[in-house]
């Protein structure tokens, strides 16, 4: 009706309302022209008209507001400036901080440039170093973060130049082997040499021989900036493996800065998962997952339980007539997702007194009224994330948790059964699926409560901890 785009759209896009602005503006033309008449039955034409004028100019915004200001107030809504704020705490000093898109980046910026939170960071956003001169931009120092090495100059990524790059292998060039990643990138991928470049019917194109990098890692430095921790298990070097056939200038832009960085600097990732090889050397800091010379390490524990109990915050959730959207629970749920990955790895370690604090935490930041446990969602991910955190409930031995959310899933999943049920014909085929959800997460429940039943000795986990909100 409203010719607004569906699906995920995190802010409401006004520009497609032009038309039903139109509509309303006509309507409201008329009105004016009606009470002009009515008036008019009593005064001169004139004198009818300016009043008429007048008061539609005054009734108006005073009907909006009379109707409308509670809706529209949200001088309590801080969830954007909070969650930026929570991004920012997560990463350590004079730390680069990628982000994906205009949504993430936005609270960001606005956190640094107007009240001043971690102006020491450099945040980058992902979709924009596609371009050249934002790149350029990286160069300099902004705020108190310094210039950032991106290997090319200005003129080997001018316009298109390197839009684009291709996994070309050579016969000279064996490819069961790990590459330096600077060298490559550098001497490669940034050559114009025609025999490391593709003829096209445009030009040439760069191409990449081998999918397998390095990264060097030394030691000493890492533990001493603090980007491992004295028990972690560092490689000597960090490997990967690009996973596709052909980069993007983003993606090149992104390898470029790692390759030069060498741990030198903090590199944090809003978003675990990369596209580019080295998710496993991702690492949970907080809310941004920073990269590590550590393989498959989940959680740094100790630095995020101070930032968790002490520095983040959760948009006023816990407050009486705060109102939540789809989207803003989609980040709500990210925030609880963090404390629950940091509770179960408190619990894995043994320290499981801690981890209850933890999730006792996160629980006052949110009020059931504003961000209950149990909630249908598309693709049931909400109850999904709740039941990773039951289960982080569980191994913490949080007993008056697990009752309440296990209460509250249970229940709302039950509601979610029983309407399925109702249906019949194609409505009941085309929602199968999410009856079948349904069914196995209430089968889950049981199963998690016999696993962690101190009475029955059975290892192993039901929900995956990691980054289930995307």
């Amino acid at each position: 009706i409203y010719l607004n785009q569906a699906g995920n759209q995190p802010r409401e896009r006004d520009y497609a309302y032009v038309g039903s602005f139109y509509a309303f503006a006509v309507w409201i033309g008329l009105g004016v022209l009606n009470i002009g008449d009515w008036l008019g039955k009593s005064l001169n034409k004139t004198t009818a008209a300016g009043l008429a004028t007048v008061l539609c100019l005054l009734a108006v915004p005073v009907v909006m507001a009379q109707q409308e200001w509670d809706d529209h107030d949200r001088s309590k809504k801080v969830l954007s400036r909070d969650l930026a704020k929570d991004y920012l705490e997560s990463c350590a000093p004079n730390a680069v901080l990628f982000t994906f898109g205009d949504n993430d980046t936005y609270p960001l910026w606005y956190a640094q440039e107007v009240e001043g939170i971690r102006p020491d960071i450099r945040v980058i956003n992902y979709s924009l170093l596609g371009i050249d001169w934002y790149i350029n931009e990286l160069r300099y120092k902004v705020n108190q973060s310094a210039p950032i090495d991106v290997i090319w100059t200005a003129e080997q990524i001018e316009g298109g130049k390197r839009d684009y790059a291709l996994y070309r292998p050579k016969p000279n060039i064996p490819e069961d082997r790990y590459y330096d990643l600077y060298d490559l990138m550098k001497n490669y991928v940034g050559s114009d040499d025609p025999t490391k470049m593709e003829d096209r019917e445009n030009g040439l194109l760069s191409t990449f021989p081998v999918r397998k990098f390095s990264v060097p890692v030394d030691k000493n430095l890492v533990l001493a900036n603090k980007t491992v921790n004295a028990t972690d298990s560092v490689v000597n070097e960090l490997r990967f493996e690009l996973p596709k056939p052909s980069l993007l200038k983003n993606d090149m832009a992104v390898l470029n800065i790692i390759a030069a960085t060498k741990f030198t600097r903090p590199i944090y990732f809003t978003n675990p998962s990369v596209d580019l090889g080295f998710d496993q050397f991702l690492r949970r800091d907080g809310l941004s997952y920073r990269l590590v010379p550590v393989q498959n390490s989940r959680v740094n524990a100790d630095w995020m339980k101070e930032k968790a109990l002490n520095v983040f915050a959760a948009g006023n959730a816990n407050l009486k007539g705060v109102y939540f959207d789809e989207e803003n629970r989609r980040h709500l749920n990210s925030i609880r997702s963090a404390y629950a990955d940091l509770a179960i790895e408190l619990a894995n370690t043994g320290k499981k007194e801690e981890a209850r604090k933890v999730l006792e935490k996160v629980d006052k930041m949110m009020s059931e009224e504003n961000f209950a446990y149990g909630m249908v969602s598309r693709g049931n991910m909400h109850n999904r994330n709740s039941l990773m955190f039951l289960e982080a409930c569980y191994m913490a031995d949080a007993k008056g948790l697990i009752e309440k959310v296990a209460a509250a899933v249970k229940k709302d999943l039950q509601q979610q059964i029983k309407y399925y049920n109702t249906l019949t014909g194609i409505k009941a085929e085309n929602m199968e699926d999410e009856k079948r959800m349904a069914e196995s997460y209430v089968e889950g429940m049981e199963r998690m409560k016999t696993i962690y039943n101190p009475a029955i000795s059975i290892p192993g986990k039901l929900m995956a901890p990691r980054d289930t909100v995307k």
